[in-house]
């Protein structure tokens, strides 16, 4: 299987260097040019599934590359409720929504309720689109949306290094944001039998996901630099990362 990895667009300015976690936040008006950017570079590809994040900020990237593909590859929403994957298995063992996390499944939103694309394809079979917590940033709890020096100017936490000051912080636990992150990507997507997928998501996930397949610190994967609207892919035989491909 080849992934391709493609992290949200922009957002305004006012929630850079924020732990943004689960906040619903949107696209600025620049992400929403990178979105529709990095979907003409995407639309002469063939994906069998998409899959992303049902945040907004995800659900406004995807939009546009859903309205890029060719009407051979339109897209139908699939709800997180009737599952993500062709079969459902028969225990909850690779569910993507982690109940043990405080997820839920909810319908996801996006900027029209439905992410629908508006190609038809006579006789043709749609991509299925699957948005789903499972792709989620991390939650931050009551940390969520401030800044480091928010942080601590306002709960006084001390700064000793990277992991530490992780696990200090409020939210899903870190070891099961990383849990969620390896079963999504080595067991639940190989296990669907698509040869190609397109999953939008966040960079902390997409830097998880380094960490894990490239045996590397968590502090060194989160100085990788994948900019708003990169996209990277991932051969699922090797376990090998392709090259950074950024919009500008």
């Amino acid at each position: 299987m080849t992934i391709t990895l493609v992290r949200h667009g922009e957002v305004d300015e006012a929630f850079h260097r924020c732990y943004n976690g689960h906040n619903d936040i949107t696209l600025s008006a620049k992400g929403r040019e990178e979105a529709e950017a990095l979907a003409c570079l995407l639309k002469d590809q063939t994906f069998d599934a998409i899959y992303s994040s049902d945040l907004r900020r995800c659900q406004e990237t995807v939009a546009p590359i859903i309205d890029q593909l060719s009407p051979a590859t339109s897209a139908t929403v699939i709800p997180v409720q009737t599952g993500i994957h062709k079969q459902q298995p028969s225990d909850d063992s690779n569910s993507l929504i982690p109940t043990s996390a405080g997820m839920t499944a909810t319908p996801a939103h996006s900027p029209e309720g439905e992410l629908r694309s508006k190609r038809g394809s006579p006789g043709g079979f749609p991509i299925p689109h699957f948005p789903s917590q499972a792709l989620r940033e991390k939650s931050w709890g009551r940390h969520e949306g401030m800044t480091f020096d928010a942080i601590v100017e306002r709960d006084g936490l001390v700064y000793e290094h990277f992991e530490q000051w992780i696990n200090a912080l409020d939210g899903e636990p870190y070891d099961a944001y990383i849990k969620r992150i390896r079963r999504f990507f080595t067991q639940t997507l190989p296990q669907t039998g698509y040869n190609s997928v397109l999953v939008v998501t966040h960079a902390g996930v997409i830097r998880v996901l380094m960490h894990i397949l490239k045996d590397i610190t968590l502090e060194e994967a989160f100085s990788i630099d994948f900019p708003y609207s990169a996209y990277t892919t991932l051969n699922t035989e090797t376990w090998k990362f392709g090259e950074t491909v950024c919009v500008s």
